[in-house]
């Protein structure tokens, strides 16, 4: 079998819209479980999975849960429970060590800047149940996504606690203060760095802490390569909305009368503007878009500093403006609030979809406000799709690996001192089952 044939398997926690989802599919992961609370969030991926080309795999193979993560048990107890689908696609319930990579974009808020930084105090924190995940299903890999602020000095201690249950060594942990040595579940953690959103093409700062761990007899000999930029450069907000931009205001120019020159004028400010933005410092990037909470108001760009760097590029912060239906539809109030203002078009929930990095016929469900939060909170997909490249790439090379092993263990006659014969077979079934 070739690395070309092998079917590298995901789970994903924490799901979202699909931020992180789109990166793991583009870089060759196919999805057995998408896993979300949010009833909007949900939607939006049963909408997008079932109708997108490219995704039939997932349409066949792929449960998406809506549910509690705390709930979530993907591996079957006493013959009850399980992914459904999943059994489907290996001919059997899914087992331990069957799947390739578990990846979630764990809840922010207990580590944000923006919020009061409980960290493990915090009842959000989902870091304790994807170690349970990762002890249950034990993948070859582990992706986690959170702000950069759970890099901070105070959640040293923390972030050393669970480097050690992956990979072993000396940690406190969170619940006593008591320092002691953990055996680890095998892994080595081989990165746990802020990366730039802007540096992978997508125009927004939006930094992500981000750990990847890779289990140690994968990993083996192999090296895993931090993923550093996509090489293309910064992607300016100007580039990435002119298009949709045009589209917006020629709407209102092609309808006539006094609202096409005040369309026209409008147009020409925010050009200029954001073109000006372009030939500055920060090379025309939009700060991080804010996503809010439930308890948190409506829509918009978030607290003042970041409207004033909104400003910058033409664009208003104070809200979002509605989409192509509502505004476009009718001519009523809000197109002088959304599009013909002094202070410049408020962005809609598409463009701000295409400043976070997704497709653009990536379809939202929901109110306008449901829909933006999915968008503010997600995983910019090209981010995702960079990390997840460099973890297939050390899955392949480690299938590649063993295959050669296996087939020389066979033409000698004899088993490779450091393998188990019987584990080995196990393992080349599976991936023969696994196989498209």
């Amino acid at each position: 079998m070739s690395a070309s044939e092998l079917t590298l398997t995901s789970i994903e926690i924490c799901a979202g819209a699909g931020g992180q989802a789109i990166g793991l599919h583009s870089a060759g992961f196919r999805h057995l479980a998408l896993v979300e609370i949010d009833k909007h969030a949900v939607e939006t991926l049963e909408e997008n999975v079932k109708s997108r080309d490219g995704w039939e795999w997932e349409r066949k193979y792929c449960d998406i849960i809506s549910g509690d993560v705390k709930d979530f048990d993907p591996i079957p107890a006493d013959g009850q429970g399980g992914l459904a689908k999943a059994a489907e696609f290996f001919g059997k319930p899914l087992k331990r060590g069957d799947l390739h990579l578990l990846a979630g974009g764990v809840p922010c808020p207990p580590f944000s800047h923006a919020g009061k930084q409980l960290g493990k105090d915090d009842e959000r924190d989902l870091f304790p149940r994807m170690l349970e995940l990762v002890e249950d299903l034990h993948p070859k890999a582990v992706m986690i996504e959170n702000v950069r602020g759970i890099k901070d000095a105070k959640f040293e201690d923390y972030r050393t606690y669970i480097e050690a249950r992956l990979q072993g060594g000396r940690a406190k942990r969170p619940e006593d203060g008591v320092e002691e040595y953990f055996k680890g579940m095998g892994y080595t953690v081989c990165m746990w760095d802020v990366l730039e959103a802007a540096d992978f093409g997508v125009p927004q700062l939006r930094p992500r802490a981000i750990l990847v761990a890779v289990r140690k007899d994968v990993l083996g000999d192999l090296e895993f390569v931090r993923p550093t930029s996509a090489g293309t450069g910064r992607t300016s907000v100007f580039k990435a909305l002119k298009d949709s931009m045009e589209e917006r205001f020629q709407h209102y120019i092609a309808l006539g009368g006094p609202d096409a020159a005040l369309a026209r004028q409008c147009h020409r400010d925010w050009v200029k503007e954001a073109q000006k933005a372009e030939g500055n410092k920060g090379g025309g990037v939009a700060p991080t878009l804010v996503g809010g909470s439930k308890k948190h108001g409506g829509a918009d760009l978030g607290p003042s500093r970041a409207k004033a760097a909104w400003a910058d590029l033409g664009i208003s912060g104070m809200g979002v403006a509605n989409g192509r239906k509502e505004g476009q539809e009718k001519r009523d109030k809000s197109r002088l609030r959304d599009l013909l203002g002094p202070d410049g078009p408020m962005l809609t929930v598409e463009q701000a979809a295409l400043v976070q990095g997704f497709p653009k016929d990536w379809d939202f469900t929901g109110g306008k406000t449901a829909q933006y939060r999915q968008v503010g909170n997600a995983f910019p997909p090209p981010v995702a799709e960079a990390v997840a490249s460099a973890i297939a790439t050390v899955l392949r090379q480690a299938h590649e690996r063993d295959e050669r092993r296996k087939h020389a263990s066979a033409a000698s006659g004899k088993s490779l001192p450091e393998q188990n014969p019987s584990l080995v077979a196990d393992g080349a079934d599976d991936l023969r089952r696994a196989a498209v």
